[in-house]
């Protein structure tokens, strides 16, 4: 049953170096198209009066099915030019969550994820075996090559040429520094959401990072890094360099300065964003709810794709510019 409080969605669809001067109009209107698209899949459900849980698994579903977006169709590729997903959900009602981690054949992840959380005792599954559980629970399943797009295989292909070309500059000159690679973005989708009820959720899914090695993880389907819920404080995704997330537990300290120290969610995210997880050397940014239904969103990056509907019900998107 509706009740008077209000509710709330916000979305990003990665950050990273998005600025104006490189796109065109055509390219900036599919984005904010797609970010659109996300929107109206959850906040229609948070209208009708379901769960935030519910608005946060059709925006990210929705964000996954795009092959804008670095989650789902159109992740990027591993080294070995393959396509390793990982998600996450929390509930902030009861502090439940559920990941999967280095999946290749599971359509939508984040569905994955809330399965484990709803359908398993545990709380983070990888590889094969959250793939068996997929296929227990009868989820959509695809061949690898499903999540393929052309310009993530070019992007691809240019990082392990800079790649190769230091590896030589390295035999020539041993005492030559090396300069790190820099992404054209940092990808990765995500969905904070509270209800009529006051109930908050968060979700974060992603494709990883671009030529990744040796199955790596980063922040998205660690519960407290990429993704936190708690009833009563707030709901965080985030996105960015997961090294650096998982270094300062991002999510949960944003979480931890509003409840314990009494920060509004600008300024911890502010905090957290730009003087813990920036200081440590990582770009990227949050977005997030608070439990009045206040929204907010911050990146250290030139740009981050987000979007945003408040209690009145206007659709929101943005790129560029800093937060």
């Amino acid at each position: 049953m509706k009740t008077s409080r209000p509710i709330a969605l916000v979305i990003h669809g990665g950050a990273g170096l998005m600025r104006r001067s490189t796109f065109s109009k055509d390219k900036e209107k599919i984005h904010r198209d797609g970010l659109t698209e996300a929107l109206r899949a959850g906040y229609s459900l948070l209208e009708e009066g379901y769960p935030a849980l519910d608005a946060v698994e059709a925006a990210i579903r929705t964000l996954e099915d795009n092959p804008l977006f670095n989650a789902g169709k159109g992740a990027v590729f591993t080294h070995d030019r393959k396509n390793e997903l990982d998600a996450s959900i929390m509930d902030g009602r009861s502090l439940k969550a559920g990941a999967v981690g280095s999946v290749t054949i599971i359509k939508n992840p984040i569905t994955a994820a809330r399965l484990v959380m709803e359908q398993s005792p545990h709380v983070f599954l990888t590889g094969k075996g959250a793939e068996t559980f997929a296929k227990k629970m009868k989820l959509p399943l695809v061949k690898n090559s499903y999540f393929a797009t052309q310009v993530q295989l070019d992007d691809l292909k240019k990082v392990q040429a800079r790649e190769k070309a230091i590896e030589e500059k390295l035999k020539r000159h041993p005492n030559a520094k090396a300069s790190p690679h820099q992404p054209t973005k940092l990808g990765t989708v995500g969905a904070v959401a509270i209800d009529y009820l006051g109930n908050i959720a968060a979700g974060t899914s992603t494709g990883g990072t671009v030529n990744k090695r040796y199955g790596r993880v980063g922040d998205t389907p660690l519960i407290g890094a990429g993704t936190y819920a708690k009833n009563g404080v707030v709901g965080i995704s985030a996105t960015g360099d997961g090294e650096y997330f998982i270094r300062a537990v991002a999510a949960h300290e944003i979480a931890a300065l509003m409840e314990y120290k009494g920060y509004s969610l600008e300024r911890a995210q502010k905090e957290v964003i730009h003087h813990r997880v920036g200081k440590l050397g990582g770009t990227g940014g949050v977005i997030g709810i608070d439990s009045t239904g206040k929204i907010a969103m911050n990146f250290n990056t030139p740009g981050m794709y987000r979007g945003w509907v408040g209690a009145d019900g206007k659709i929101n998107t943005a790129i560029f510019g800093k937060s």
